[in-house]
């Protein structure tokens, strides 16, 4: 079986692709490389172009037989979807709509679609199950919810089978070292403050410490990307087999603050992580964590990577050799010269 994945030179894109290609299948990944690295697709073909290029879609549906899509390809700064809502708009349902488009141009019939906790808005209770009102605070999350009800409307009139996947914080690196998570410009807690500890940044800033949390800062459900790529691969599986449509919650159930993400990277590191306070970043909620039950269920899928400190441990192991490598140091030296 041949898997389209788009974005599939991406973080969760390049995990997924692995867990693909051990489970058996071939993924073909598509990537216009804005934010991903030719590197990282390493278990099968790739095609560079963007999910928006109609022809180019239904050609390599076409010519590879591809019988699922995972669809990865997207923006996916909050920050940025505020500045420019026209971007988001225009890659994340335009140009979704023309991947759809290939897709029944070539009869190809199954979709697994990346969502995000952000439809959700603000939580109204925690956790967040599936059926929580959705009421998105910012264009990204508006740009993921309009695909949800497109598929929905999509599996109704044209039969397409479709599984979402409402990720809540993607996390760590995959435990072999062979991938992990490469932003420019990064975003998320656990790089940044491994960047701070490894002195590649002069500190990390800690967005709100007010919250009405038991440390004042905001609280995260973080899940291991390997268990995302999992996730997918049974997603798909389940499609496959003839099971219905539906959206899933990807999360581990527990949240983390931002001040115990810093702990951890300390303890992994066994160095100092140095830190500024920052007013809170407009919609940021207090807290969001998942009540993943329905995909545990579903998928019989289970996250094997929960715990906060194997999951910064395989983001340190990954992020700290990748540097000592750009400096032509063993990984050892470098949290040497960090400390």
């Amino acid at each position: 079986m041949r898997v389209l994945v788009t974005g599939g030179a991406g973080f969760i894109g390049s995990h997924t692709a692995k867990a693909l290609a051990r489970a058996g299948w071939e993924p073909v990944v598509l990537d216009n490389l804005s934010m991903g690295h030719q590197s990282a697709v390493k278990w099968g073909p790739f095609v560079h172009g963007n999910v928006g290029e109609r022809d180019l879609l239904r050609q390599v549906m076409a010519e590879y037989r591809v019988e699922g899509v995972i669809h990865l390809a997207a923006h996916a700064y909050v920050g940025e979807s505020v500045a420019a809502p026209r971007k988001y708009f225009k890659n994340n349902v335009t140009g979704t709509l023309a991947l759809l488009d290939a897709m029944m141009d070539t009869g190809v019939e199954r979709i697994v679609f990346s969502s995000t906790c952000a439809t959700y808005g603000l939580p109204e209770s925690l956790p967040i199950a599936e059926d929580h009102p959705q009421r998105p605070v910012n264009p990204y999350g508006d740009s993921k919810l309009f695909i949800e009800r497109v598929l929905q409307a999509y599996g109704h009139a044209y039969d397409l089978r479709w599984i979402t996947l409402r990720y809540f914080n993607a996390a760590g690196a995959d435990p072999d070292g062979e991938l992990g998570e490469d932003h420019d410009p990064e975003t998320h807690v656990i790089p940044l403050a491994i960047a701070a500890a490894l002195g590649q940044r002069p500190w990390i800033d800690v967005f709100g410490t007010d919250y009405p949390t038991h440390d004042g800062t905001a609280i995260r459900d973080f899940i291991h990307v390997t268990d995302l790529a999992d996730a997918h691969v049974r997603a798909l599986r389940h499609l496959r087999n003839g099971g219905e449509s539906l959206a899933l919650n990807l999360g581990t159930g527990t949240g983390y603050s931002v001040r115990e993400v810093i702990a951890a990277v300390e303890r992994v590191g066994r160095c100092s992580v140095p830190v500024r306070e920052a007013p809170p970043r407009p919609g940021d909620p207090p807290a969001l964590v998942a009540d993943a039950r329905r995909a545990q269920s579903v998928l019989a899928w289970q996250p094997r990577y929960a715990d906060l400190d194997v999951i910064v441990g395989t983001a340190w192991d990954w992020q700290a050799t990748a540097l000592a490598s750009l400096r032509g140091l063993t990984a050892r030296q470098m949290v040497s010269v960090a400390r």
